[in-house]
């Protein structure tokens, strides 16, 4: 068994980079993209694609820091480990909870992107009862957990590959005339009321949304350990990007030919948007039905992600102990307790808020992400060997990061999620600086503390030091 175990490790950790680009592309792909794209179109206009390709040379940026952490330096707690090692125990508790809090507000994102997709079969359903449906199948199968589901995220990756392919295929055969009946007549945007529907500004508060469709690669920045050649990995981040952004591209500029810009919403994929032809009623429920396969995968993914961090969290001190604890040994009840908890906080924001929660939990989201990363960055540039280049790519990413956060403050519906993470940064701090408060106060303790053994030592020390031997020596010669 024990050879099979070690074999099977070996295995795991055969990776060639151009695997690990494939994985990042599937995994990486999700309702940021399928969704969260008509929200960047409708504030930003068609000009939003480049930011799409400002956002993946950030993405690019903080991908290949983190890759070249792990190559030099493999830990298992990724980037949590590196922000420790390299500011202290505060730097560490922060990036943990930043993390967890953002992936908390993802799948809050991801939920209701999901009860979006499924009120375009069932638009008299509140969104509130799909989010608590599918929030409750993923704790099932995350508490119960599924030894297949690896395998099912890989067949789940193939259908949102085949979708996009599925999509380009259409679009192109309804630009050609190849398909007739598409509801909107194809017009390339023009003028510049159609380039900026909502000014200069309107493009930079878009920028964030951009910047979330790449959401997801520190989890394959985890993975590049898996390589077999670990300096391959900044190879396969550039060909993962340089593939994600041509997509991301390509899609994005068929639907704003094929849709006209005040057509776009947050409610509406803008593929099935795009998809809509007289001649193809079925290819839109169709897409919809894979919108929601694929967005469910990344849910449920999300759910592992903050499930392990919460347990890896409480294992090291920087949450309560109890929520490492498994019931039964097997089952992380606690955690899931805890991030119940979470999700019910965006049911019930869907339940109040049904016009504008995707936007809000969305922007609060990719802004947590943001911070994360910005977490990654700076700890390179204490661990990783200084030189010229990485130093200009490591501010080139900041900036491009500051720039999005900073985008968020000039659109009403992205400045709510704004004030939303910077609650959230707070809560985190208040509880860092507490939690480091405690450490030093038992550290300091501890060390004042008397040993428990110390009277038994002198005493040892007294009948067997040299005191003791030259008296023993004197009583012998008089006796003699």
């Amino acid at each position: 068994m024990m050879n099979k175990s070690s074999s099977q490790s070996k295995e795991e950790k055969k990776l060639k980079w151009w695997q690990l680009s494939l994985l990042g592309v599937a995994g990486t792909i999700g309702t940021g993209y399928f969704l969260g794209s008509g929200l960047a179109i409708s504030i930003g206009g068609p000009l939003v694609l480049f930011a799409y390709i400002l956002a993946a040379v950030g993405t690019y940026v903080v991908f290949d820091a983190l890759s070249r952490m792990t190559a030099d330096h493999p830990e298992q707690g990724s980037f949590r480990s590196y922000a420790k090692k390299a500011f202290g125990n505060w730097a560490g508790f922060g990036s943990g909870w930043v993390y967890w809090f953002s992936e908390l507000l993802i799948m809050g994102s991801q939920l209701t992107a999901l009860s979006i997709f499924s009120r375009f079969w069932f638009p008299a359903v509140p969104m509130w009862i799909f989010a608590a449906g599918f929030a409750l199948v993923g704790l099932l199968i995350v508490f119960f957990g599924n030894k297949g589901f690896d395998r099912v995220e890989n067949v789940l990756a193939v259908i949102k590959i085949a979708a996009i392919l599925m999509f380009l295929v259409i679009a192109v055969a309804l630009l050609a005339g190849w398909i007739g009946g598409g509801k909107y007549t194809p017009k390339f945007p023009l003028g510049y009321q159609v380039l900026f529907p909502h000014g200069g500004l309107g493009l930079w508060s878009a920028f964030l949304f951009a910047f979330y469709a790449y959401g997801g690669i520190e989890v394959l920045g985890i993975m590049s350990n898996r390589l077999q050649k670990p300096e391959d990995a900044p190879k396969a981040g550039k060909v993962m990007l340089l593939t994600l952004s041509s997509v991301y591209v390509l899609s994005i500029g068929l639907a704003v030919i094929m849709v006209p810009q005040g057509v776009f919403n947050s409610k509406e994929s803008p593929f099935v948007l795009a998809l809509r032809s007289d001649h193809l009623a079925f290819v839109p429920h169709l897409f919809n039905g894979v919108l929601i396969v694929a967005g469910f995968s990344t849910m449920t993914a999300s759910l592992y992600a903050v499930t392990s961090m919460m347990i890896t969290l409480a294992q090291e001190g920087d949450a309560p102990k109890l929520f490492s604890r498994k019931w039964k040994d097997k089952y992380p009840f606690y955690a899931l307790l805890l991030i119940s908890g979470g999700i019910s906080g965006a049911v019930v924001m869907a339940l109040l808020l049904p016009g504008k929660v995707y936007e809000y939990i969305t922007t609060a989201a990719g802004l947590m992400l943001l911070y994360n990363w910005s977490f990654i960055l700076l700890s390179s540039g204490k661990l990783l060997k200084a030189n010229k280049l990485s130093g200009v790519k490591r501010w080139t990413g900041l900036i491009l990061i500051a720039a999005a956060v900073v985008g968020t403050l000039f659109h009403k519906l992205s400045r709510p999620g704004f004030y939303i993470s910077l609650l959230l940064v707070a809560l985190i701090a208040g509880c860092d600086w507490i939690v480091q408060k405690v450490r030093k106060k038992r550290e300091k303790a501890a060390n004042e503390k008397p040993d428990a053994n110390e009277p038994f030592d002198q005493q040892h020390r007294l009948e067997n030091g040299p005191e003791f031997q030259i008296k023993s020596i004197r009583m012998r010669k008089s006796k003699s």
